[in-house]
C-alpha cells in the first residue's frame, strides 16, 4: 500500500524549475526570453517600451515592442493583442504603476499555457521578464539555488 501511495504522490509532483529559465511567448513572437522566476512577485511582467493603446471595432487593443535579449536592442519584436485589463501594480522599488494586462501562451520546457502579463518598461531591471507566482501555481516546484533546468536557451 505504501509503495502505491509514494508512486501517486510521484506521479503528481510538478515538475521543478530554477529561480531563472527560458521560455517562449509564441503568440507575440517571442522564440525565446530569459526569465527571473519571482514566488515573491504575484503577477508576470514583460518588458514593453512604445506602448500605444487603441481601440479595434470597440475591442481594446494594445501594441508594444519588446527587446526580448537583455543587452541586445538591435533585436526588436512587435507585438500587438487585446488588453485584458488595466492594473495598478507596486514595483520592487515601492511605487505603484498602472499596465496593462495581457493574456498570452506560455512555453517553457514541454509544457504551455496562457498567463497574464502586464507590460512596462524593465530596461534597468536584470531581467527582460519577471515570472510571477500566479504563472508557476500547480505547475512547477522552484528550485532558488539552480537555473535552466527546463532547455532552451540562448541561440544568438
Amino acid at each position: 500500500m505504501t509503495t502505491q501511495l509514494n508512486s501517486t504522490a510521484a506521479a503528481s509532483t510538478p515538475a521543478v524549475m530554477g529561480w531563472r529559465e527560458w521560455l517562449a511567448l509564441p503568440a507575440l513572437g517571442i522564440s525565446e526570453v530569459k526569465v527571473k522566476v519571482d514566488t515573491g512577485a504575484r503577477s508576470s511582467a514583460l518588458h514593453a517600451f512604445d506602448i500605444h493603446r487603441f481601440d479595434r471595432s470597440g475591442v481594446a487593443m494594445v501594441r508594444f515592442k519588446v527587446h526580448p535579449l537583455q543587452r541586445n536592442t538591435s533585436h526588436t519584436i512587435t507585438a500587438e493583442t487585446p488588453v485584458l485589463d488595466e492594473r495598478w501594480v507596486r514595483s520592487s522599488s515601492g511605487q505603484s504603476q498602472s499596465r496593462p494586462v495581457i493574456q498570452t501562451l506560455v512555453k517553457v520546457g514541454e509544457q504551455s499555457w496562457p498567463i497574464e502579463l502586464t507590460l512596462t518598461n524593465r530596461d534597468a531591471m536584470g531581467f527582460r521578464m519577471l515570472l510571477g507566482r500566479e504563472a508557476v501555481r500547480h505547475r512547477f516546484l522552484v528550485d532558488p539555488g539552480r537555473s535552466y533546468l527546463l532547455g532552451g536557451g540562448c541561440t544568438h
